[in-house]
């Protein structure tokens, strides 16, 4: 075992490596085909970055209807380390059915370059390649910017009355785009809301975007405001306009109203009476003091780590060495080695160094009933096990006992560690944070009751790691990484956050167990400060973090 240790441990500078700076990419695309004589394309561009080899989804945009021009509204955070090379691979989908996100996409093409060549150049045009290789006519310009100092995000809430109605048989459909102009007088693209149907007082989803975004730290800086008529040919009708400043809407913060007249400038001309082609009205705006993964950390909060082991007879027979739970005297399974690359690393961040372990889809003695979500050193009162070699030591002691059996149903175990969280809503602090591993061999057969645990837990301070062991056809396990588009319940609700991370083993079976913890961690830093941030909640200072925490003998 002590390779497998030595190899984890060595991967434990995911959440300290130092990040030189924090980059926003923006994307634009020129040049996309028409998807046949009738009908334009839905373009969306997901971004992927290589690590230890493996092309992983790191975000993508949103989509924009019927345009083959598309400027994306969506930004990229990215933490940019000068001493790596930072593969980067932009593919270009279009986007079918808007249910299925990108199962139903067209590919179209796409382009790979480095981190490093879009910072140097600041601005990277390149040719998209199509499927095949072939050099396409779309071109994907991608922009970066620096995050410099000030990294506060600005809540607005926007609405706007009495607009100009742009429509023969029906009202307009109004949305709004915040733009900012450069210093090279160029205007960027901060913001673009959704589309309010048929309505000519419309109000907008509160929405944020970085200070940086917004005016490059400058708050006396022009945003240009424009209020568009959608249309489904994509060739939206011109409302109006407006300038602003992030000085004139920080009036918005104690709670009064900003108002701006939407001016269309040819109707100010030709119009003799014209005043105004509506008012569009900042109801809020908030700054929001944004932490880091080490604010949390170092004021305190616990990572609190939970194992889930797949213990139905799709694994085989223990005995057996084709077994997935085969004990090899020397080689560890599949199973071993997720369990201590991932629990390597979590370990760290929690101080009494205690783990739950459970298993499901196994008959357990006495009585031999099927449970999903028993104790593995068989201790109902007290799961927990002494550290990451405590949980292999009681998995190798309780694979005789058991009968493997099924079914493979985990929404028993995400409820009960979602439980535990719960308990955490009432304390308004930000001292312990659920990390749930699942280590399964098969597609889950309580799907709609997984979605809907998962959809709940999103509301929680937790968050879920499946890793696929063995050779199974995982895909509908995609479904539940809501990378995947949006994860929702059966009753159609939908996640409040990503919490979800799955990955089959077998993409890393012949890489390090540092590349597998690396894969399956790297989004858990960013998920532990969404939460809290989303929730007002600030990190102790470290020293208010010491005087109140109680030290054992």
């Amino acid at each position: 075992m002590s390779d497998i240790y030595e190899s984890a441990a060595n991967s434990l500078g995911l959440f300290s490596s130092p990040c030189l700076t924090k980059v926003e990419l923006r994307l634009t695309c020129k040049g996309i085909s028409d998807r046949d004589a009738l009908s334009k394309p839905d373009p969306c561009m997901v971004l992927n970055m290589q690590s230890h080899g493996q092309w992983m989804e790191a975000d993508r945009t949103e989509v924009i209807r019927s345009c083959v021009n598309p400027t994306f509204s969506k930004v990229f955070t990215l933490d940019f380390y000068f001493e790596e090379v930072q593969r980067l691979r932009f593919e270009l989908f279009d986007v079918i059915s808007s249910h299925n996100g990108l199962k139903e996409a067209l590919f179209l093409g796409s382009v790979e370059c480095t981190l490093g060549q879009i910072i140097s150049q600041r601005k990277l045009s390149k040719a998209l390649l199509r499927p095949g290789g072939t050099v396409g006519k779309a071109i994907i310009t991608i922009t970066a910017e620096e995050l410099t100092g000030n990294d506060d995000y600005i809540e607005l809430s926007f609405s706007a009355r009495k607009l100009d109605d742009k429509d023969f048989f029906s009202k307009s459909d109004p949305f709004l785009e915040i733009y900012r102009l450069n210093d090279d007088a160029t205007l960027q693209l901060v913001y673009r809301t959704e589309t309010v149907m048929n309505n000519l007082n419309p109000v907008w989803k509160t929405f944020k975007v970085s200070l940086n975004s917004l005016c490059s730290g400058d708050h006396e800086r022009k945003l240009q405001c424009t209020v568009w008529d959608w249309d489904s040919n994509g060739k939206h009708d011109y409302i109006g306009e407006f300038e602003a400043t992030f000085n004139e809407m920080r009036a918005a913060i104690d709670g009064r109203q900003v108002q701006w007249p939407c001016i269309n400038p040819k109707y100010k001309v030709k119009k003799k009476n014209y005043k105004n082609s509506g008012i569009v009205i900042l109801n809020q705006c908030k700054i929001i003091k944004m932490h880091s993964f080490l604010d949390y950390i170092m004021g305190g909060c616990q990572i609190h780590f939970t194992v889930a082991i797949d213990f139905t007879a799709s694994n085989g027979d223990p005995r057996n060495s084709c077994s997935l739970h085969y004990i090899h005297p020397f080689q560890p399974n599949e199973y071993l080695k997720a369990l201590v690359a991932v629990g390597e690393i979590c370990q760290d961040y929690d101080s009494d160094k205690m783990f739950p372990a459970f298993g499901f889809g196994a008959r357990i003695p006495p009585d031999f009933k099927v449970s999903h979500d028993f104790a593995v050193n068989f201790n109902e009162e007290n799961p927990e096990c002494a550290g990451i070699q405590g949980v292999v030591e009681a998995y190798q002691a309780c694979l005789p006992k058991l009968q493997l059996y099924g079914p493979t149903n985990i929404a028993p175990i995400i409820q009960k560690v979602a439980k535990s969280a719960s308990q955490e809503l009432h304390t308004k602090e930000a001292m312990q944070y659920f990390i749930l591993l699942i280590l399964t061999d098969g597609v889950v057969t309580d799907m709609a009751d997984t979605r809907e645990a998962i959809v709940q837990a999103s509301h929680l301070p937790m968050s879920i790691i499946i890793v696929g062991v063995g050779n199974a056809d995982f895909t509908d396990m995609q479904m539940l990484d809501g990378d995947d588009g949006i994860l929702r319940s059966p009753k159609g609700e939908p996640v409040f956050r990503d919490i979800v991370q799955f990955v089959p083993f077998r993409n890393f079976k012949h890489a390090s167990p540092a590349a597998l913890a690396k894969s399956v961690l790297a989004e858990v830093p960013n998920q532990v400060v969404d939460y809290y941030n989303s929730r007002g909640i600030k990190p102790k200072v470290p020293s208010q973090y010491q005087s109140s925490r109680p030290f054992g003998p």
